[in-house]
C-alpha cells in the first residue's frame, strides 16, 4: 500500500490516498476530483482547467502519467 496527496497528483489538497497500485490511485484521485467538481470548490476547478489544458497535448499528458507512475513506484511501502 502507497499514499499520495491530491497535490502530488496534480490536485489542489492534502487529501491523501492510498493504493495497491498507481491505476488504484489514480481513480480514487478522479474520484476526489470528480466530487470537488460538484461542491464548486475553486481550487480544485483551478487545477482541473491546469489539467484541461495539459489534456490538449497526448505527448504532454502522457509524459504526465509515466512521471506520476514513477513518482508513485518510488514510494515506500506502508
Amino acid at each position: 500500500m502507497k499514499t499520495m496527496t491530491c497535490r502530488q497528483l496534480g490536485g489542489a489538497c492534502e487529501q491523501k490516498f492510498q493504493a495497491e497500485n498507481f491505476e488504484e490511485m489514480a481513480e480514487l484521485s478522479k474520484k476526489h476530483g470528480t466530487e470537488m467538481f460538484l461542491k464548486g470548490d475553486e481550487p480544485h476547478l483551478k487545477a482541473m482547467e491546469n489539467m484541461k489544458s495539459m489534456m490538449q497535448s497526448p505527448e504532454a499528458m502522457q509524459n504526465w502519467f509515466k512521471s506520476k507512475r514513477e513518482e508513485f513506484n518510488a514510494l515506500p511501502e506502508e
